[in-house]
């Protein structure tokens, strides 16, 4: 399998500096990844970079907690599309996801896919390692009902990434309608491979040059 379009090529590092950037951003048209994702500060500097070069800019929103108000949520994703972002991964709120107040969660998303509308695709990122089976079920279902494009397992800034568990549990939630995106944790061609055979079809990883070096 060629797994170079399945990589969203990843550096969300606070420290990351330009040059860590662009560094990235010349990665990604070298081994051909789908996307760069950066934080939202980069999304003007990346799409400078990869104009014209087939690599898209995907950024985060609410990251990596989750717990900004909608209205920031929103705010930054509008940001985000005008500086070139054509993907957008965000947060969901896991503190209302706790609160059992879903119908925050579901305007929350809502908000967001409707500022993309058009313009960008939105991923939703669910924390996996902190939400039980039943709320990974129903995050999901809410996520398709708002119309959002993925739902993604993890922001790698928790106390668990991706695992083929969750991600096998999230495309039989979704079916064959939406996108799930496995991040956190996937470091070598083997995660890559496991991850694809329990449903992925989008990676989130840093390690993407290491995963293709591996698939030469």
């Amino acid at each position: 399998m060629d797994y170079r379009t399945l990589i969203d090529h990843t550096i969300l590092a606070p420290q990351a500096t330009k040059e860590d950037v662009e560094r990235l951003c010349k990665e990604a048209m070298e081994y051909g990844f789908h996307s760069v994702c950066v934080n939202s500060s980069f999304v003007y500097y990346c799409a400078r970079l990869l104009k014209d070069s087939g690599v898209a800019v995907c950024t985060v929103i609410g990251f990596p907690l989750g717990a900004m108000s909608t209205a920031g949520k929103t705010a930054e994703a509008e940001q985000a599309i005008r500086d070139g972002a054509s993907e957008l991964d965000m947060v969901i709120h896991i503190g209302m996801i706790k609160s059992g107040d879903w119908e925050y969660v579901k305007q929350d998303i809502s908000s967001v896919v409707e500022a993309a509308k058009g313009r960008a695709i939105v991923k939703v990122i669910l924390e996996t390692c902190l939400l039980t089976d039943d709320e990974k079920v129903k995050a999901c279902r809410i996520c398709e009902e708002c119309g959002a494009d993925f739902v993604k397992t993890s922001t790698g800034f928790s106390k668990g990434g991706a695992t083929i568990e969750d991600v096998a549990l999230m495309r039989r939630t979704v079916g064959s309608g939406m996108g799930v995106k496995a991040s956190g944790g996937i470091r070598s061609l083997e995660d890559a491979q496991a991850m694809v055979k329990a449903g992925a079809v989008r990676l989130g990883t840093s390690s993407g040059v290491a995963i293709m070096q591996a698939n030469d």
